[in-house]
């Protein structure tokens, strides 16, 4: 059977299951899917299907697998490392989750929501938020990746100190197999026993084992003080100290600790309009902290102010500014959420999204700025992320008026080197944005071998023909 022929049988099967008007098959249509949000990738695909109940998704699964097409499940696309992006082959198709985006119920008293898959992240925190709950998962794409996808590459986020990574908000799913059988584990029991922790499997694993079609949410109570401060620190050293004070001093209300160096700060006030230097005066680190409570009547802004005078009596900062009102702490925010788009506008970035033990992170920030300072002269370090986790964006980008392709030439050399060095600290150079696509290889070189070879009998077991998400995540196919 020719190729045209196969894709003319698979198109047809597509319309029959779904309807003409949910597969997408222009290619103005289907450019939107076919592109990753960091533009490293550009795929072809034979459509774009948009199903509407978990009954459709297994039908197509059942339909793709029966005929060896594959499958790339896509919720936001707003993910960093390729990992929702068809190949170049046009043989694949995007499963988009879109579609699916109902709130199927909520139980405050039981503080859980089931939602399914294609639910926006902020529209999840706002119904929580209606029954006076509070969803904590918190990103700076918020406002459109989805439900689905921030359980499919495990997304972190500005909470992650707090409250832990998505995987610890997950109660439940509901996952379509490759073979288009539905798991159900939608319970919303924080108790249960009864044996393999399924869900589990799917929770990061990026779409390569099963769809996720929807999820049982955990809730939490509202916070209903908060307080915040944007702080100068004497160094990361100090502000892993400052970190371990607030813990102490408030009880371990820290909800977020976000470091910032002077540089971010300059990109952001320099391209963002709208956005001042918090402080008076030029500190090289800087760190966003918040605190939160849900007791109203717990004073948080005299709790935070004492123990940054305590930080400031020993040595740790030198100068913190407390948002006295919402207005202050939302511009806070939006310097810290605006620093990848202001790295954006300057010029070429290598990016690196690395996790380190949190009282390593100064020693490791030293020693690869060290051998940036030394090999890149046209490079400036662009380290900020969420300390309180020990998750690093260790971003290098081109000075100005650097010439753009020969920056990026160096883009292996620069990963290798801090990747290696990640390694040697015990760290993992995939904190929160996942493998996707670009980190294949990453992955075989520093996982241990019998942890690639259990993935990839996973992968075997749960997808024999290889239809789900082809290259991702795994280097060798099943």
């Amino acid at each position: 059977m020719t190729t045209e022929v196969t894709s003319r049988v698979a198109l047809a099967g597509f319309r029959r299951i779904l309807g003409a008007d949910a597969v997408l098959t222009d290619h103005e249509a289907m450019a939107p899917c076919l592109t990753d949000h960091r533009k490293l990738y550009e795929g072809a695909a034979l459509a774009v299907l948009r199903p509407g109940s978990v009954e459709e998704v297994a039908q197509l699964l059942a339909f793709c697998n029966g005929t060896r097409i594959g499958v790339v499940p896509q919720g936001g696309n707003t993910g960093y490392c390729g990992g929702a992006t068809p190949d170049e082959s046009g043989r694949q198709v995007v499963l988009s989750l879109a579609r699916l985006a109902h709130v199927r119920r909520i139980d405050p008293a039981n503080y859980s929501l089931v939602a399914e898959a294609g639910c926006i992240l902020a529209n999840l925190q706002r119904e929580a938020e209606a029954v006076d709950r509070f969803f904590p998962l918190s990103l700076g794409s918020e406002g459109s990746c989805q439900i689905g996808g921030n359980l499919s590459t495990n997304a972190g986020g500005l909470n992650v100190l707090r409250y832990g990574m998505a995987r610890d908000l997950v109660l439940g799913l509901e996952v379509v197999l490759a073979d288009g059988r539905v798991l159900s584990t939608l319970g919303e029991l924080r108790k249960d026993n009864t044996g393999y922790d399924l869900k589990s499997l799917f929770i990061g694993a990026e779409g390569t084992l099963g769809v996720i079609t929807a999820a049982s949410l955990k809730l939490l109570p509202r916070p209903r003080a908060i307080a915040t401060a944007f702080v100068a620190v004497r160094g990361i050293a100090a502000a892993v100290d400052l970190l371990n004070l607030l813990r102490e001093a408030s009880g371990d209300r820290v909800s977020s600790f976000e470091l910032i160096p002077h540089i971010a700060v300059e990109l952001t006030t320099r391209h963002i309009p709208g956005i001042a230097e918090p402080l008076a005066g030029e500190f090289p680190w800087y760190v966003l902290c918040e605190l939160s409570s849900s007791r109203a009547a717990d004073a948080l802004d005299a709790m935070l102010e004492s123990a940054l005078r305590d930080a400031m009596d020993g040595g740790l900062l030198d100068d913190a500014a407390l948002a006295q009102n919402e207005r202050q702490r939302a511009a806070f925010w939006r310097l810290r959420e605006s620093i990848p788009e202001a790295q954006r506008i300057e010029g070429p970035s290598l990016k690196h999204d690395v996790a380190l033990p949190i009282g390593k992170l100064a020693r490791f920030v030293e020693e690869a700025s060290t051998w940036i300072a030394a090999n890149l002269p046209d490079a400036v370090l662009v380290a900020y992320g969420h300390l309180g986790d020990g998750n690093l964006h260790f971003n290098v980008n081109a000075r100005a008026g650097t010439d753009p392709l020969r920056f990026v030439a160096h883009a292996d050399e620069v990963q290798r080197v801090v990747h290696d060095l990640v390694a040697s600290f015990g760290g993992s150079v995939s904190a929160e944005h996942g493998i996707g696509r670009l980190k294949v290889d990453e992955l075989v070189r520093y996982a241990p071998p019998v942890e690639i070879e259990l993935m990839q009998d996973i992968k075997r077991a749960l997808d024999p023909n290889g239809i789900m998400n082809p290259g991702k995540v795994l280097k060798v196919a099943p």
